[in-house]
């Protein structure tokens, strides 16, 4: 299946979903990365949901990182050059929501990509294989190219993995995990 087709079909799902739905399949999924071997690192990238397009809250992962005293790390993103700067999220960090619907940081204490060590990554769909689809800009493929190789990458979906294969192009950056409400996929 295209990438365009699976792009249309997840939002479609997503779109299906109610309010109760994402708050509930958020929770899951917060509480099934407290399963994970990842919380031994001090830098956690974590993308700051679009509540148009339905993402998954990312607030109960940022509870999380704040009750472990880890420092949570959000992305701006540059429309013109497709990056990202990535700021340190403190409770003096201003936040507002761009065009795009996306709460960004306006300014802050900037930290470098290699400092990074944990990213929660949003996507649309994922393969069994560790292949993600996003909205198809490449922001986060970008990102992690810049990352260090041990960096984790890990997924959140609201679902399953696609059975069916997908194409992958050689800038797509596999992920490590991909977590979901009722089950963690390791690849």
């Amino acid at each position: 299946m295209q990438k365009q087709e699976l792009r249309k079909k997840y939002k479609a799902l997503r779109k299906s979903l109610s309010f109760d739905e994402i708050e509930e399949k958020s929770l899951a999924i917060a509480n099934q990365l407290l399963t994970l071997p990842i919380w031994d690192f001090s830098f956690y990238h974590l993308f700051l949901s679009i509540e148009k397009h339905r993402e998954i809250n990312t607030e109960y992962v940022l509870h999380i990182l704040n009750g472990k005293d880890k420092n949570a790390v959000v992305p701006k993103s540059d429309f013109a050059t497709s990056e990202m700067q990535h700021f340190l999220l403190t409770d003096a960090t201003p936040l507002k929501v761009n065009h795009w619907g996306i709460p960004e940081p306006v300014n802050g204490i900037e930290i470098q990509t290699q400092q990074i060590e944990v990213v929660f990554i949003p996507l649309l769909a994922f393969d069994e294989k560790g292949h993600r689809i996003g909205y198809g800009k490449g922001f986060y493929d970008r990102f992690l190219a810049k990352c260090k190789p041990k960096t984790l990458k890990i997924g959140l979906s609201f679902f399953e993995a696609e059975k069916e294969n997908f194409e992958v192009f050689p800038t797509d950056i596999q992920m490590d995990f991909c977590v979901t409400p009722e089950k963690v996929y390791k690849f």
